[in-house]
């Protein structure tokens, strides 16, 4: 059943253990690293992982998988997440595009050329596991023998790390090539993705069949922003899961009494990231 955006309720904040979420996309080096950095320096969590329950106390990661990827490199016991189950309505699934950026052309087609889980063959094909525009407005397709999404997944791994290793990846909701190239004066192509469902999402992280980083967009109606919860009481191993929940709780009702939350309905541009 869906809602209208503007009836979005209170985020569901939870502690839980790291150890209990699940992503469902490799972790991007590109991002994790830096985190890791930051959250040794930081005192608060500013913006927790959205999570999806998939059952026996597990959560499926839809956003923040390098949040806690880096949780989990400290060895952090627990996390803050917002939880946002699938079939309340108020997710929805979407996906990225990729933008290749401050690379070389040649030497990006060569490598994909070199893959032998994929091959390449000009213009759209409905089959394809990814469509690559090039700057010029060349268009390739990549194709892959797979069966299955697993198949796909490890296959669409592959290309991704080409250049997410060499290259610099930033990603776009924008579709029309003349609205990012003048955004994006460095980027050589854009990458452009099937669709997922959430049934794909949750066997990803099932079964660690994982898709690249970056790909899957999941648009939380009444996403947590600027939460700015205390790290200290994540890193404590003295506490109770139950116990911290309960100051979790707390902190919540002192929030909301001293007007401290407020809701906005409108989709948004954040420019301090």
């Amino acid at each position: 059943m869906s809602h209208p955006i503007t009836d979005a309720p209170t985020p569901d904040l939870r502690i839980v253990l790291t150890d209990s979420l699940r992503p469902h996309e490799e972790h991007d080096s590109q991002r994790s690293t830096p985190l890791i950095e930051r959250l040794v320096q930081d005192d608060m969590v500013i913006n927790p992982p959205i999570v999806s329950p998939m059952g026996n106390d597990q959560y499926v990661i839809l956003d923040g998988a390098n949040r806690y990827f880096a949780f989990s490199h400290l060895h952090l016991p627990h996390i803050l997440v917002q939880v946002a189950a699938y079939e309340t309505g108020y997710v929805e699934l979407k996906t990225w595009r990729h933008l290749v950026c401050n690379w070389d052309e040649d030497r990006f087609l060569h490598q994909l050329h070199a893959l032998e889980v994929i091959q390449l063959a000009e213009g759209q094909h409905a089959h394809a596991i990814a469509h690559i525009m090039l700057r010029s407005g060349r268009m390739l397709a990549a194709l892959a023998p797979v069966e299955n999404t697993h198949g796909r997944n490890a296959a669409l791994c592959d290309v991704v790390r080409i250049y997410q290793r060499q290259a610099v990846l930033q990603r776009t909701a924008l579709a029309e090539p003349e609205d990012i190239w003048p955004l994006h004066p460095d980027a050589i192509a854009m990458v452009e993705f099937p669709g997922y469902q959430p049934s794909d999402i949750i066997a990803a992280a099932r079964y660690q069949a994982y898709i690249p980083p970056g790909i899957s967009r999941h648009i939380i109606h009444g996403r947590a922003l600027r939460v700015n919860y205390p790290l200290s009481v994540l890193r404590d191993i003295h506490t109770s899961l139950q116990a911290k929940n309960v100051a979790l709780l707390e902190w919540m009702q002192e929030k909301l009494a001293q007007r401290q939350i407020r809701y906005y309905a409108e989709a948004t541009y954040q420019f301090d990231e």
